[in-house]
């Protein structure tokens, strides 16, 4: 039997690719169930419904726990039905239980996922925009600033510029002093991940003590989080990046998941979406 559009059958071999890579692009929403199941049967077809009419808007991707047993033992599936959202190559939210076609309208909706057009053409490709210099920048949106001062979607501007700049304090002061309407902004995620890392290293050795620490002891998992730390802040990302996986390979419960959670905020935190992406996979390689 053909499956609505917008829904598939996912699989532990192609799983790193259908939900996790695509969830960079569309929210993937999971559903854990199974033949036997009497409530998973009311449930389904409300999900179908529910991606047919959102048209892309997410894509439903289904797992029959029976069949894909090691990837429901990895979320750790309790009871069936359970349903949860991917964004970001993240787990974002989730419930249990069959709810009704209302609050799953509601869940969906809390979470910014909304409907696409039937007759949405396909995005036109970036064009790349020529580089700007930080400090010209800053310059720019401060006289931006003085002239509408209640925009503050120009100071969240002014707090992503000074960090590249290294104005760490007047960024921060920025930042908290933004409307709580903008916090959940992508931009102010982004901002606060870098003013985490730059915390991470108020006290921190230089990279020379780091590098001999962990020539010395390979295990030593703290130099090589605060060494991945000051080489992603010092722009030598994809080194950083690697210090992290090497965490999570070598030790991944280190300090309640350290490693996993560093990766995730320099995801927010590199601008080479291509190295991202490429990281992504290598950290869902060792997770599963």
């Amino acid at each position: 039997m053909t499956q609505p559009a917008h829904v598939f059958d996912a699989t532990l071999p192609r799983f790193e690719d259908e939900v996790l890579k695509r969830s960079l692009q569309v929210p993937v929403l999971i559903d854990f169930w199974a033949t036997w199941c009497g409530p998973c049967k009311t449930l389904g077809p409300i999900l179908e419904k529910l991606a047919a009419e959102f048209n892309g808007g997410f894509i439903l991707a289904k797992v029959d726990v029976d069949a894909e047993q090691q990837l429901a033992g990895y979320f750790q599936i309790k009871s069936i039905p359970t349903v949860m959202l991917v964004k970001g190559g993240e787990i974002v939210d989730g419930f249990p239980g069959a709810l009704p076609e209302g609050q799953l309208r509601e869940f969906l909706k809390h979470h910014g996922v909304e409907a696409k057009p039937a007759d949405e053409a396909a995005p036109a490709e970036d064009v790349a925009a020529p580089p700007v210099d930080p400090h010209a920048e800053v310059v720019r949106l401060r006289a931006a600033i003085a002239a509408e001062p209640d925009k503050d979607e120009l100071k969240l501007d002014l707090v992503l510029t000074l960090l590249q700049t290294g104005g760490v304090a007047e960024a921060e002061k920025l930042l908290d002093a933004l409307p709580a309407n903008l916090a959940t902004d992508e931009r102010a995620v982004k901002a606060r991940a870098r003013l985490g890392f730059a915390a991470l290293l108020k006290d921190a050795p230089p990279r020379e003590p780091l590098l001999a620490a962990i020539a010395a002891d390979p295990d030593d998992l703290r130099a090589r989080h605060l060494l991945g730390v000051r080489q992603i802040v010092e722009g030598d990302s994809e080194a950083g990046l690697q210090q992290f996986l090497e965490m999570l390979r070598r030790n991944r419960a280190y300090e309640d998941g350290l490693a996993k959670k560093a990766l995730i905020d320099a995801f927010r935190v590199v601008e080479d979406e291509d190295l991202v992406g490429a990281y992504r996979r290598k950290m869902a390689s060792v997770l599963f």
